[in-house]
């Protein structure tokens, strides 16, 4: 058996516990979304935009390293995505988001204090659906394959997006292959996006940056950054989209506050 598929087979058995404390459909709730497509058919769309947000309402959204960005909302949520407890948060985060693909995007013991721990992937098998508010903030997920080494998991992996103070805040997990209309209009509008930028782990290069066009947010913040230089993506970006160098790990936003032009804004870490 070759080794990836013995690692995955392993990883199927060794969540069933943790499953089993952690449920699916626990303390969540469906509400409708602001940021999904509205269209009579694909792929011509219009987003709704629901700008409800008060002015002062900012979300801070700091990079911690790899794949795991924090977002701290404006009631004081905090969430850190493809949580593998090694890019942490003192205190622990009350939401931690997953995905399986390498074991720097997950944990089997993620910290007793965080109160929701959502997988990207359903162990159980299908897909996993999340559909999670806490307090200000609405979490939903839109799944995508997982298809490396020979492997195939159909909806294995899922694109996370956050909806707060009036933004559509998606962070795209280890994706692996092009996006199709549908999983465009199943995401929406997102105003900022979290970007893969290895050019190999996750997808090429050309393919990432096609799927960031075409999501034309406001703001992308790179991330998986340790195997590819900047400029190998945001050369494939076109004129189309400003880069911003920003000294520090973090970044406050609000409605009213993004670019006018899609940036790229480039946060300190790896």
């Amino acid at each position: 058996m070759p080794a990836f598929r013995l690692v995955m087979l392993l990883l199927t058995f060794s969540l069933a516990p943790l499953v089993a404390s952690v449920s699916f459909a626990a303390a969540q709730q469906t509400r409708p979304s602001t940021c999904l497509a509205m269209a009579q058919s694909l792929p011509s769309v219009t987003f709704a935009s629901f700008q409800t947000a008060a002015t002062g309402d900012d979300v801070i959204i700091t990079y911690a390293g790899h794949s795991t960005y924090l977002i701290e909302t404006p009631a004081g949520v905090t969430i850190a995505t493809d949580f593998s407890g090694a890019y942490g948060a003192e205190p622990p985060p009350r939401v931690v988001t997953m995905n399986k693909a390498h074991s720097t995007h997950f944990t089997l013991s993620p910290l007793p204090e965080v109160e929701h721990v959502l997988f990207g992937w359903n162990p159980e098998g299908g897909k996993a659906e999340h559909s999670l508010l806490v307090d200000d903030v609405y979490i939903r997920n839109v799944t995508t394959d997982i298809n490396r080494y020979g492997t195939f998991e159909a909806d294995a992996n899922s694109i996370f997006i956050f909806e707060v103070a009036g933004l559509c805040i998606g962070h795209l997990g280890h994706l692996h292959h092009r996006l199709t209309d549908e999983h465009y209009a199943a995401i929406g509008r997102l105003d900022v996006v979290m970007v893969p930028i290895d050019g190999g782990m996750t997808m090429s290069l050309d393919g990432m940056s096609e799927i960031t066009r075409r999501l034309s947010s406001s703001i992308v913040l790179p991330m998986h950054r340790h195997a590819t230089p900047l400029s190998a993506f945001t050369g494939r970006m076109g004129d189309g989209f400003d880069i911003d160098f920003r000294e520090g790990r973090s970044l406050t936003v609000s409605l009213t506050s993004l670019p006018r032009r899609p940036t790229i804004i480039v946060l300190d870490g790896v």
